[in-house]
């Protein structure tokens, strides 16, 4: 596996999002990321760069929802959405795709 990646509540929240914790470093993450959910048609929307602390945030829109993705200096990325169905749908295409695993969490310890 290249990725590894939790699917997880938001710090003290009930939203989840998905957070890719293995990998991010490789320099084909983002096209492969990206090849794993073709079938929502992603399309980036806009690309925020946080030049103070090094961190890139992608404004994307799918078939199935608007969501953002964000790459930070800790080779951390965050999949986020006010959506939730659309992260899950999200969550079921990295299952299938061979480049991710999917580590289970306890959701108590983001309370």
């Amino acid at each position: 596996m290249k990725y590894k990646y939790h699917l997880r509540p938001e710090y003290k929240s009930q939203k989840l999002l998905i957070e890719i914790f293995s990998g991010v470093e490789n320099e084909d993450f983002f096209s492969e990321f990206f090849d794993s959910i073709v079938e929502i048609n992603p399309k980036v929307d806009r690309i925020n760069d946080l030049w103070m602390n090094d961190e890139y945030i992608l404004d994307i829109k799918s078939d199935i929802g608007s969501f953002s993705i964000s790459k930070d200096i800790w080779d951390l990325a965050f999949i986020m959405t006010e959506n939730q169905e659309c992260l899950n749908q999200i969550n079921l295409l990295l299952l299938k795709d061979q480049n991710f695993q999917k580590i289970e969490v306890n959701f108590d310890d983001y309370k």
